[in-house]
């Protein structure tokens, strides 16, 4: 915990360095001027309490700073929303990385050695390959984890054949399937909220920096991690499900912020955009194809059955409509579901292992 708060001050004391040479001369400094510096600070008596950080997470900070500042740049070049890197709060820095230095493992013994201490630790998985760096993480609840990145080689997994599907996302049925396997939203949030309204109530009535305010906010904070867990574990098994019965999913681009400005906590608890990243972790283990068609994409407007463009529809209270021309009757978020389906499918292709991005109906253009 001392360690990760030396890295939380030395963090902002580099951020500090960059803001002042930057209103000097116009430029931000480079990672290797900045790692010289720190060098020398270490000197002086002032400073002193850098040393029982090591070197190699002193220099990693440093990195982390130059890598920011690249990254605000490079935004600034191609004018998006942007803001530079800036100062935190020691107690919300969450950690440090060692690469080949500082640290060792003694797996029989199950510890670790950081700087000059040994520590127990529990083993989630076993470790493959060679352990290339060692980062250590704390979270809101006050718990530290180890995360090492390893080395290994992986088998690569060959593209499958079988069968498809659209999948279509919604608040009430988490997954909307074009062949009638949905999924129904788990809504874990809700499930929770009285526990976490309880614990909201005791921390408002603590004082301020007393040890019991620290006490409920942990304990908040573990509440909130259960339903973190909850929600992660329902992603891993329904993206693992998903990808064993289907080698091909097509999925809509979502616009997750527009979508959380209209309904707020509900799409938040969720976590869409977090299962589709799990979903393509998957994937790659499982040679299934994820395909993307356009967000703007009219699914829900066009009628599956003869093509025929509905923009009644566009109001989202309207769950179920009738096809004026060709008289089909349709569930909205299944009528979406066929459409995502026909559109990104690529079956009728030469080449199926490159995304497919879906233009207008009356341009679908499949770059294949």
């Amino acid at each position: 915990m001392k360690q990760i708060n030396i890295a939380g001050l030395l963090f902002n004391h580099c951020i500090a360095l960059h803001k002042r040479y930057y209103r000097l001369f116009g430029k931000f400094l480079s990672a290797n001027r900045l790692k010289v510096h720190l060098t020398k600070l270490k000197r002086i008596k002032r400073f002193s309490y850098i040393r029982k950080l090591g070197s190699q997470a002193v220099q990693d900070i440093a990195e982390r700073i130059d890598r920011a500042y690249k990254l605000f740049f490079a935004n600034l070049k191609r004018k998006l929303k942007t803001a530079p890197p800036k100062f935190k709060a020691v107690s919300r820095y969450k950690s440090f990385t060692l690469k080949q230095a500082g640290w060792k493992l003694d797996e029989t013994q199950g510890k670790i050695r950081i700087s000059s201490k040994w520590y127990g630790y529990f083993q989630s998985r076993k470790i493959e390959g060679k352990v290339k760096t060692l980062t250590v993480k704390r979270n809101s609840a006050g718990d530290i984890y180890i995360y090492l990145v390893c080395d290994a080689q992986s088998e690569k997994v060959k593209l499958r054949t079988g069968k498809s599907v659209g999948l279509d996302f919604g608040l009430k049925r988490f997954l909307t399937a074009s062949d009638g396997n949905d999924i129904t939203s788990p809504y874990f949030f809700m499930q929770n909220i009285r526990a976490i309204r309880s614990k909201c109530r005791k921390l408002s009535r603590r004082q301020k920096g007393s040890h019991n305010q620290e006490r409920y906010r942990k304990e908040l904070a573990r509440a909130y991690r259960r339903m973190e867990n909850q929600r992660k574990d329902f992603h891993f098994k329904t993206a693992r499900r998903l990808c064993e019965d289907y080698a091909c999913i097509c999925l809509e681009t979502l616009n997750i912020k527009g979508m959380a400005r209209r309904w707020g906590r509900k799409m938040h608890s969720l976590g869409f955009s977090e299962f589709v990243k799990i979903l393509e972790y998957e994937a790659m283990k499982f040679g299934t194809r994820i395909m993307f068609i356009d967000g703007w994409y009219p699914s829900s407007q066009i009628c599956s059955v003869c093509g025929y463009k509905n923009p009644k529809v566009k109001n989202l209270k309207v769950r179920d409509w009738i096809c004026p021309q060709c008289g089909a009757h349709h569930d909205r978020d299944r009528n979406a579901a066929i459409n995502i389906h026909r559109v990104g499918t690529p079956a009728h292709s030469a080449d199926a292992a490159r995304p497919v991005y879906a233009g207008s109906v009356e341009d679908a253009r499949i770059p294949l």
